[in-house]
């Protein structure tokens, strides 16, 4: 495998880590510094330079993109896309983890948990908006942040709004988050790769430090997660479209309440916490995915005329409960079940045979027109409507291939 890795810090462990791996393992490896890639486009012809040469041809990337370099490193990211190279962790997946408010709405519509959070503009609306998570003391953060960076405590209401009218003085977007007290200067980060957690570790602030980020003092040590923990973490990342991810989790009384999901996951920390190959775990996952490249949905299923890919929700009492996906008529009108999500669950390709239940979601290609018909007239007009109320036939939902639900 010609493998890739997208990074302008050659020297940091991560990056010294991965090549190690990588050679260890065969494999012909080269650090390529993000911010000196040219992305050339040309009809029917996309394509990278580097260092004002043509790139070579490369099998796989994985992207460790910077904070900084957030825009135009997921565009090189995108642009190896488009040229059919695997990338272990996907543009729009980066994009999505690198926006908090964006990544929390993402889970929002998901059985994920996250701490209850709200976003304001108008500072009328802060007060309410505290009360809303359940009062003083809240975090406050910045929607672009790393580290442990633009995270804030405010122990009083009013401190809360001193803090976020200055924040928002100097044109910084906020979010205000519960805080949840019994999981107070800790957290958990759980190592995802592919569709398992390869490393855990607990992270503990010292001190008077709320924050328990290892870059602000934190200690940590190696845990063995739970299946409640484990499950979302890795749900966490394949819904944020990531297949290396550090999954940041509080220990709620309720159960893993997720932060954040990093696309660029140090290993430094995770690796001597653990005393883990996590390296080798991730090389040896991308050699195995190499002839899986990225595929953007919208842009693959819905090129025929009239064709398109959406998900129908099947409410309790709804006519197609009880009934198989052969009997449904669905595959009488050109529409097929690529999933179908139950709970926490997500079936791919589910049988034939398989019984639709209420509460079911299933995600289907086919007819547009024909799928519209599944829909009432009723329910299109409230949707027209901004209505909430839907009646209890399957109700559409367009899918965004960047929320990574299939």
């Amino acid at each position: 495998m010609k493998f890739g890795i997208l990074s302008c810090a050659p020297k940091c462990y991560s990056t010294m880590r991965l090549v190690e791996a990588a050679k260890q393992r065969g494999h012909d490896v080269s650090v390529v510094n993000t911010s000196k890639l040219a992305i050339d486009l040309q009809e029917g012809l996309p394509d990278l330079y580097y260092r004002q040469k043509k790139l070579a041809e490369y099998d796989a990337v994985l992207p460790r993109i910077g904070a900084s370099l957030t825009y135009f490193g997921t565009a090189v990211v995108r642009q190896f896309e488009q040229m059919d190279v695997y990338s272990a962790n996907s543009s729009a997946g980066i994009s999505n983890s690198r926006d908090k408010l964006r990544s929390l709405q993402i889970f929002s519509r998901h059985q994920i948990g996250i701490p209850a959070t709200t976003y304001v503009r108008a500072k009328k609306d802060v007060l309410p908006a505290i009360e809303r998570v359940g009062g003083a003391p809240v975090i406050i953060k910045l929607i672009e942040g790393t580290q442990g960076i633009g995270v804030l405590l405010a122990e009083s209401v009013k401190s809360a709004e001193a803090i976020i009218e200055l924040l928002q003085s100097q044109k910084q977007n906020v979010l205000i988050q519960k805080f949840v007290a019994e999981s107070k200067g800790k957290d958990v980060r759980a190592f995802v790769v592919g569709d398992e957690v390869v490393g855990a570790m607990r992270r503990v602030a010292q001190g008077q430090e709320f924050r328990s980020n290892v870059h602000r003092g934190g200690v940590t040590e190696a845990i063995t997660l739970g299946d409640d923990y484990r499950e979302t973490a890795i749900r966490a990342a394949q819904i944020m479209g990531l297949r290396v991810a550090g999954v940041d989790m509080l220990e709620g009384k309720d159960g893993p309440q997720v932060m954040e999901v990093n696309s660029s996951p140090g290993l430094e920390g995770i690796e001597k916490c653990t005393q883990l190959d996590i390296a080798g775990s991730i090389v040896d996952y991308i050699a195995g995915r190499v002839d899986f490249p990225e595929i953007d949905i919208r842009q693959r299923l819905t090129v025929s005329r009239g064709y398109g890919v959406t998900e129908l929700s099947i409410p309790e009492g709804s006519v197609y409960v009880g009934k198989r996906i052969d009997e449904s008529g669905l595959e009488d009108k050109d529409i097929n079940v690529l999933t179908l999500t139950r709970g926490t669950t997500v079936i791919p390709n589910p049988k034939r045979s398989r019984e639709l239940e209420g509460g079911d979601r299933i995600l289907c290609f086919g007819k547009l027109e024909l799928m519209r018909e599944l829909v009432p007239a009723k329910v299109r007009q409230e949707r027209q409507s901004e209505m909430q109320d839907l009646p209890d036939l399957p109700v559409a939902h367009e899918v965004f291939a960047d929320e990574a639900d299939v």
